[in-house]
């Protein structure tokens, strides 16, 4: 074998990896300028034609990375959730179990919510596109919505078993109180405009503690 000196250039991939490569950031690059523009219409008005002109792509071309607009929704549903788990969930896994996780899962919760009051929540704007209309699109967007809802519930038992919560605390009960708060959050800061939401959310969930407190 060849010495590999300082002048040496590694190998160039082959041809093929090279192309698959390049259709993989192509594709990344339509599901990113999909979700932008899915926070701005909805998932029901995005469309292959409405992403070609915002891509600046020919319709064929966004076409052949997807297939359809159902599957380009899915996609924009499951990068959606990739995010959110990135910047919600996988941070707050790094608290101990008990209250101080059930409490870094909303703190970054809210963290999100109050930038999305200005772009928009899919999980939420999808619940409303689609709570009537049976398919692979609603499976995506509720599978995502329950999948966090149960790492709530997850993180409110690891809090009853760590003797932080009242041994006959209602988990279920409890998740779904803490996820009104966030529902109400949206529509009083993003639909009525009402002045200090994020600081009566805040009060809610430290209420919501307290009834549940050990």
């Amino acid at each position: 074998m060849p010495a590999v000196t300082s002048d040496s250039k590694p190998p160039r991939p082959p041809r093929e990896g090279r192309a698959l490569q390049k259709g993989q950031q192509t594709k990344a690059a339509i599901v990113d300028a999909a979700l932008g523009l899915a926070t701005q219409i909805g998932l029901e008005g995005l469309s292959i034609g409405a992403l070609a002109e915002v891509a600046q792509m020919s319709k064929s071309g966004v076409f052949a990375h997807f297939g359809s607009r159902e599957e380009l929704q899915i996609s924009v549903i499951r990068e959606y959730h990739a995010r959110f788990e990135a910047e919600v969930f996988y941070p707050a896994m790094q608290e101990p179990r008990g209250l101080p996780r059930l409490r870094a899962l909303f703190a970054n919760w809210m963290r999100r919510t109050s930038v999305e009051l200005d772009s928009g929540c899919i999980y939420i704007s999808g619940a409303v596109e689609f709570d009537d209309r049976p398919g692979p699109v609603r499976d995506a967007l509720a599978g995502s919505v329950r999948t966090w809802l149960d790492a709530v519930h997850r993180a409110i038992e690891q809090a009853r078993e760590q003797g932080q919560l009242r041994p006959d605390v209602d988990e279920k009960q409890m998740a779904f109180e803490i996820h009104g708060l966030i529902l109400a959050l949206h529509y009083e800061a993003r639909f009525l405009k009402t002045p200090d939401s994020l600081t009566r959310a805040h009060t809610g969930f430290d209420n919501i503690l307290g009834r549940y407190g050990a």
